[in-house]
């Protein structure tokens, strides 16, 4: 296993809700009361955009050095469409999300042009994002330098 990381949680399950443990970290994965949880954290397809939108973020960091790239900060808008259907158990329908779009607004001094590179690299780059595409997932992209 040269050169591999490896990525370990351990969860435990109370109910709908799930409690992940992520080295000392805690992350709480739950449903809204209407949904049968306790509403104590997001739902499941939530953290999954929340993910998303925290690795583009990471990645985009690094690249950013790379590059020699004015990053100050980014503010995502990401929305996940899907039908749900499919989890509730239509076979016909696909459980998983139709498609996802993603704003971000870049914080930078750089022109749009290098916001562009940056986009691209990162999305390039990005394990989730990455992943989320080799689904076949529609993604929507549209990143901006913040007015």
């Amino acid at each position: 296993m040269e050169n591999k990381m490896k990525i370990h949680i351990t969860a435990e399950t109370n109910g709908i809700q799930t409690v992940a443990k992520a080295g000392k970290h805690t992350v709480i994965v739950d449903e809204p009361v209407n949904m049968g949880g306790k509403d104590e954290g997001a739902d499941p397809l939530s953290t999954l955009l929340s993910a998303l939108a925290g690795c583009e973020n990471v990645i985009a960091n690094l690249v950013a050095k790379e590059i020699n790239f004015d990053l100050q900060g980014i503010e995502f808008d990401i929305t996940g469409i899907l039908d749900p259907r499919g989890f509730m158990g239509d076979p016909n329908v696909k459980p998983y999300f139709e498609k996802v779009i993603i704003h971000a607004k870049v914080k930078t001094s750089e022109t749009q042009e290098r916001v562009n590179e940056l986009q691209k690299i990162t999305d390039q780059r990005c394990p989730v994002f990455t992943t989320l595409k080799a689904a076949g997932i529609e993604l929507e992209v549209n990143w901006t330098k913040a007015s």
